[in-house]
């Protein structure tokens, strides 16, 4: 069935970004868009960060974060709720609940390593 994906738990992977991420889709199979799965214990926050020349979306799942976007003010997120992220635009996330932060992650084009920017120690 080379039109549905089974992501395997077993899968999921530390990113030094300071989540946990499962990819949902593979380049080779979607190169236009990647979905992931993003988890952050509850206490824990990701380093700010920005994607160069890539739109994200972050829809949230389960858990209560806080939002860190741009120059906008940081804003709690709880399932449904859908975050926008332009293009080279700082970020990060905390989890501010007792359960973990889990949401999707959606990127086009599609996330390469290569575009990923570490700006914590920018700000």
């Amino acid at each position: 069935m080379d039109h549905i994906t089974r992501p395997q738990e077993a899968d999921e992977y530390y990113f030094e970004e300071g989540c946990y991420i499962l990819e949902m889709s593979h380049p080779d199979v979607d190169p236009e868009v990647s979905i992931a799965r993003a988890r952050v214990e509850p206490g824990r926050k990701t380093r700010f960060h920005r994607l160069k020349g890539t739109f994200e979306r972050y829809i949230m799942l389960s858990g209560t974060g806080l939002v860190e976007v741009g120059d906008y003010e940081p804003t709690e997120v709880h399932p449904g709720d859908v975050v926008r992220i332009p293009p080279d635009t700082d970020q990060r996330i905390t989890n501010i609940g007792e359960d973990d932060l889990v949401f999707i992650v959606v990127c086009n084009p599609h996330f390469l390593k290569s575009i990923y920017i570490d700006s914590e120690d920018l700000r």
